[in-house]
């Protein structure tokens, strides 16, 4: 490849993965390209000319932290088999995710959710649809579980993936908002008592 191209990649990275820490601190909305041309010592023109606008810079943020979050969270339970080994593996990178934290701010959606979700426009319909990505991700490994007859066939899959997902969100916000970390632990332990209400017997078990 170009030596150009690659150069031009690694600066529009650098610019992304400091907009997305930004962002899941003071919000979208605290991007400007003049503050990330300062920081990141380049040009303004340099920054512009990878996105041109704003806006374009908000949007291309929310994509570099969706990437983020499938390669700490969705690629390390994706390594683990269908099932309910895969769901629990699942909750437990995406509290890593949030432990960590990958971002300075904790969760970058939770962030941007908070700031756009009565604001409507294109970056509001990326935010939305990141997340509508997860639940449904989330879903689709909850009902691999289910048809490996790991969880009750009743089980209503689209309730209990809100309800994980509500209350690990909830749990990583008071963590961050008090200091506290034990509400990490908080949210696990909710998170096992829900999960193990739907998993059959023979599972528990371990035959």
């Amino acid at each position: 490849m170009d030596g150009r191209v690659l150069k031009g990649e690694h600066t529009r990275n650098a610019i992304l993965c400091r907009a997305a820490d930004i962002a899941s601190a003071e919000g979208l909305e605290g991007l400007s390209i003049g503050r990330l041309a300062t920081e990141l010592q380049i040009s303004k023109s340099g920054v512009f000319t990878h996105f041109g606008s704003k806006e374009e810079l908000q949007l291309a943020t929310v994509r570099k932290a969706v990437e983020v979050f499938r390669e700490h969270v969705v690629a390390p339970a994706l390594a683990v088999p269908e099932g309910l080994g895969r769901v629990r593996a699942l909750l437990d990178a995406w509290q890593r995710y949030q432990r960590e934290p990958v971002f300075p701010g904790g969760c970058f959606f939770h962030s941007t959710t908070a700031e756009f979700d009565a604001r409507p426009g294109r970056v509001r319909d990326a935010v939305a649809a990141s997340q509508r990505d997860w639940r449904a991700f989330m879903e689709r490994c909850l009902r691999q579980a289910r048809d490996l007859d790991e969880i009750d066939a009743s089980a209503d899959l689209a309730q209990l993936a809100f309800e994980l997902d509500a209350v690990c969100q909830a749990g990583a916000a008071d963590a961050l908002l008090h200091g506290d970390p034990s509400f990490y632990d908080r949210a696990a332990t909710a998170m096992n008592t829900r999960l193990g209400a739907v998993t059959l017997p023979s599972t528990k078990d371990g035959s």
